[in-house]
């Protein structure tokens, strides 16, 4: 299982940081990411992680803002979000595979539930 946490309403330029706790499995076997809708939109890939070896992977939209990192011993992964801008609106998901998988929506077979991110002054 995968459970996201921590958004929530920001003013742009402003910081947030999620969390994606993983139960019933070693995250550190896997990768996990973090995904965002926005209304209208499809699914996006926005920062994923194998926590065995540290590789990362960021959206453009993203690299210079946002921070991905993992704790395995909490099986937790999370997405710091900085420099927050209107067009980061959305429900982030965390999701998790198999190590190595690159941060495409179809890669990944194990959702979490979403958590609504919302930048506005």
């Amino acid at each position: 299982q995968l459970q996201a946490s921590g958004g929530g309403l920001v003013q742009p330029g402003g910081s947030l940081r999620l969390s994606c706790a993983a139960s019933g499995f070693k995250s550190d076997d896997y990768a996990i990411g973090w995904f965002r809708q926005a209304p209208g939109k499809e699914r996006e890939g926005v920062s994923c992680m194998t926590l065995s070896t540290g590789v990362t992977e960021y959206a453009d939209s993203v690299k210079g803002r946002f921070t991905i990192s993992g704790d395995s011993a909490k099986n937790r992964v999370y997405l710091q979000m900085s420099s927050l801008k209107p067009e980061d609106t959305a429900v982030y998901y965390c999701a998790a595979d198999g190590p190595g998988s690159s941060c495409l929506v179809g890669e990944y077979g194990h959702w979490g539930q979403g958590t609504q991110v919302t930048v506005s002054s």
